[in-house]
């Protein structure tokens, strides 16, 4: 027998980990003038790039991780609408979510292969992910920066709501207490 909760609940820990993916790489918050990150002239330490270089990494796996695990998650997703149908639950708002969910997933994931070369010349860094040349470490850091933004902006919000959208078969599907 096909659980609602169970489904639900793994759908929406697969679509927050997608949200996850799409944050911002780097905070932007206000320094005072002794941080120790934001020295004196404006110039960022080598360290504090090697830092931004790996959360920038992290992220990038993290949607690549997504876009691995989508086909799986959007084929369970569809297998759990279609009973749900059967049941007679209207299901035109989650399929409607999905496929608009789908359509930016084709339209980010071009984007999020573009970036697969900056990732693997890693110009301005070593293997290890430490500074080698300043300019080019700064450089490779706003590309990669970029093209994880454009993929955010081609997903345009499409996984929340698309969990959304699933958490509104919930009270819909609750059992009926006696």
């Amino acid at each position: 027998m096909f659980k609602w909760t169970t489904f639900l609940k793994q759908v929406s820990l697969l679509l927050i980990a997608l949200g996850l993916a799409f944050l911002p790489a780097a905070s932007a918050a206000a320094a005072g003038s002794a941080d120790e990150n934001n020295p004196p002239g404006g110039q960022i330490s080598d360290e504090r790039l090697a830092e931004i270089w790996a959360r920038q990494l992290s992220v990038y796996e993290r949607v690549g991780q997504m876009f691995d695990n989508a086909e799986t998650m959007i084929a369970r997703i569809e297998q759990g609408l279609a009973q749900a149908s059967a049941r007679g639950l209207d299901t035109s708002a989650a399929q409607a979510a999905l496929q608009a969910f789908e359509a930016a997933l084709q339209e980010a994931r071009p984007i999020y292969q573009s970036a697969h070369g900056i990732v693997q010349a890693h110009r301005g860094f070593d293997a290890n992910g430490q500074v080698t040349d300043r300019e080019q470490a700064i450089a490779t850091i706003r590309e990669l920066g970029s093209k994880l933004r454009e993929v955010r902006a081609a997903m345009n919000g499409t996984g929340q709501a698309l969990r959304e959208a699933l958490r509104a078969l919930r009270p819909a599907n609750a059992p009926v207490q006696p």
